[in-house]
């Protein structure tokens, strides 16, 4: 029996979801308007749903696995658990108000009407925090509820802000909820586990690239002091006496540092290269 995959068929996680399966060897639909793709070669078989769908059928058993929002799960109440943080689709959640209205706290909100497509995950956080409000419960425009008079306040997730500002609405207090990508299951089966490490692998490529450089012998210490690797670097003796070529694993957020230190102690020929998947 192959195994069954949800992903997301719309919004800010769909391309990305897709992405990372091809990435890790899976074969995808070509067109959108599939519903049901078999991959026969890695007998997967992958249903593209609401994301917000997705926790539901994984948690009721129909699916195995699945791609949606850590939001998402927690707002479902769905009996799946999250196996493997996939660090795509970041996203925050925020309570927000009116410019100018003076609700700037949690203790601003009490006795208010929050709107919210998150019900579930609104409702803990302020009986958590003691605070007692109504919520209202919308699937889309959020932001246009308090305009419309049917709230008095929001709690929504917020990229760039641009949309609050838009309809006049101010972000306030901490983040109720930090949310990434995350595959789900309802538990770990020893079934999941190639799937799971090919995820792996990508996550793990796309945080690193290899770096390439020759240096002399006077300056190899220092520079693998820079490169360290994963494990250690790869050090080769070149044809021109007294230098090496140095190859190594380097976190991605920090090559141009990187490549500026090496320069820097005499380095010369580096080379950035990409990491599409990894086994380590």
């Amino acid at each position: 029996m192959p195994l069954k995959v949800a992903l997301p068929n719309k919004g800010s996680l769909a391309e990305p979801a897709i992405s990372i399966f091809r990435s890790a060897g899976y074969r995808q639909r070509s067109d959108s308007k599939d519903l049901i793709f078999l991959d026969p070669e890695n007998e997967i078989e992958f249903y593209y749903l609401r994301p917000r769908d997705i926790a539901t059928y994984v948690g009721s058993g129909e699916l195995d696995l699945g791609i949606t929002g850590r939001d998402l799960l927690l707002d479902s109440g769905a009996s799946a658990q999250e196996i493997l943080d996939l660090e795509f689709g970041r996203s925050t959640m925020r309570f927000a108000a009116p410019d100018g209205s003076g609700i700037r706290s949690l203790v601003d909100i009490k006795g208010m009407r929050i709107a919210t497509s998150y019900p579930r995950l609104v409702d803990e956080y302020i009986k958590k925090a003691g605070i007692n409000a109504t919520i209202v419960e919308l699937d889309g425009a959020i932001e246009s509820a308090v305009r419309l008079g049917v709230a008095d306040l929001i709690a929504d997730v917020v990229a760039t802000g641009s949309t609050l500002r838009q309809a006049g609405l101010v972000a306030f207090g901490e983040p109720l909820s930090i949310s990434t990508a995350i595959l789900i299951a309802r538990g770990k089966d020893p079934s999941f586990d190639l799937l799971i490490r090919r995820l792996q692998g990508v996550v793990f490529a796309r945080q690193y690239v290899l770096i390439d450089y020759d240096v002399s012998q006077e300056n190899l210490i220092a520079a693998c002091e820079v490169t360290p690797g994963f494990e250690s670097p790869t050090i080769s003796p070149l044809q021109k006496e007294g230098w090496f070529a140095v190859r190594a694993m380097v976190p991605r957020r920090e090559m141009h540092q990187i490549m500026d230190r090496l320069y820097g102690m005499g380095a010369r020929g580096i080379l950035i290269t990409e990491i599409h998947s990894c086994r380590l």
